[in-house]
């Protein structure tokens, strides 16, 4: 017989000093609540279903929340804080239900004899295979404050990572957009009050103003369709491009040959396989076994592929850094730093300066591209913008010849 669904309880008691304590946990049933709160000496003198607010501030739970959580416990385990009383003093601090609401979870997980590294398995959504392991490398060896610590600092470089490359990737996004529904608007909406003027004056109009016209007539009568259009290619697309392997190999390949977003995506995937591959082996995971979670953290199926061929010669007894050049995917620098490493047995150190060192150059980057960006885009927006004003006073410059 299938186990009854968990459900939130609110409780009120008095602990083994006599003190008042309330408090929230999940459960199957009041039954099962009282018995967890019993082998916390806690005696509950009432338990009953948490009610559900008329309005919930829950909110999706982001890498980034992910992060905050793991450096406030890293801080609290620390300063030497318990386990279990750290997830209620993070909890009580933070303003997202969502947060909340998983950690609380992961507290009562943690209080009925769950260790920490499968209590946090049950949400995978929010927390990875390599983030689980990592904790899990943390309590067997005695050092889960230390764990946390590198991986809070690991998951905050990652997210600064992922910062830079979206605002890379935003600004561009957002003028492009702003250009073409601007044009759109002119085209829709302001072109056909010229066209009306025109018709009026009883020449011909020049050929560059009747194409822009043309343009303006198909736009007014296929507008909605090529709205649509474009959601559906580019929904479609990204669809594809989840669920087709060859399709997402195609586009990374791609990406990886565009000017400037193609070396800022380079330096990041470095970056990322720098500082995972670091943690991971800082952690005393094996390195074939690091490269496994390396694999999956570089964000590019190209580099998946080549970290997973790396892996196996790695496996046949070829040098980490050997296998690395023969791939001629990852950096002549990365690779030395690598072979440095290896020789001196500081691995994880001299992955961790290349890391600083690739981020540091896609932070430059994004600066640069950023930098350039302004000038080209304006420049876009003034052929477009002005070639359409151009096309509507062309006729009304040659108004005098047909008077």
């Amino acid at each position: 017989m299938a186990n009854a669904a968990a459900v939130a309880y609110v409780y009120k008691g008095v602990d083994s000093k006599g003190a008042k304590v309330e408090g929230e946990l999940s459960g199957s049933s009041p039954a099962l609540i009282k018995a967890q709160l019993r082998r916390q000496g806690i005696i509950a003198n009432k338990v009953q279903k948490k009610p559900k607010p008329l309005f919930s501030a829950k909110k999706k739970v982001t890498p980034a929340d992910i992060a905050l959580f793991t450096r406030q416990m890293a801080t609290m385990m620390k300063a030497g804080v318990p386990l279990v009383q750290s997830f209620e003093i993070v909890a009580d601090g933070l303003d997202n239900a969502g947060v909340k609401e998983l950690i609380f979870k992961i507290r009562d997980d943690v209080a009925s004899g769950t260790a920490f590294a499968d209590a946090l398995r049950k949400h995978p959504l929010q927390f990875d295979d390599l983030f689980c392991n990592l904790v899990a490398s943390g309590e067997q060896s005695g050092a889960l404050e230390t764990m946390l610590d590198r991986i809070a600092t690991y998951k905050e470089k990652t997210e600064s990572l992922k910062a830079k490359i979206k605002k890379a990737m935003t600004y561009p996004i957002a003028v492009v957009v702003v250009a073409i529904v601007v044009t759109a608007v002119l085209l829709i909406k302001v072109v056909p009050q010229f066209a009306e003027t025109f018709s009026s004056f009883g020449a011909d109009l020049p050929a560059f103003t009747l194409f822009v016209v043309s343009i303006s007539e198909w736009m007014q009568a296929n507008w909605l369709i090529a709205l649509i259009s474009i959601v559906l290619v580019v929904g479609g697309t990204l669809e594809i491009k989840k669920r087709n392997k060859n399709v997402a190999a195609f586009f990374d390949r791609l990406v990886l040959r565009l000017p400037i977003l193609g070396l800022i995506t380079y330096n990041s995937i470095a970056a990322r396989y720098a500082r995972t591959l670091s943690t991971t082996f800082a952690a005393g995971v094996p390195l074939i076994d690091a490269l496994k979670s390396v694999s999956g953290a570089t964000g590019n199926s190209v580099y998946t592929a080549a970290t997973l061929k790396i892996r196996d010669s790695v496996a046949t007894g070829i040098p980490l850094n050997v296998a690395m050049r023969q791939s001629g995917l990852y950096p002549t620098m990365l690779v030395q730093m690598a072979a440095i490493g290896e020789e001196s047995g500081a691995l994880d150190e001299m992955l961790a300066k290349a890391a600083d060192f690739y981020e540091e150059a896609v932070d430059n980057l994004v600066d640069n591209l950023t930098t350039l960006m302004e000038p080209m885009i304006m420049a876009v927006l003034g052929v477009l913008v002005g070639g359409l004003m151009i096309a509507m006073y062309l006729p009304i410059f040659q108004l005098g010849n047909v008077v």
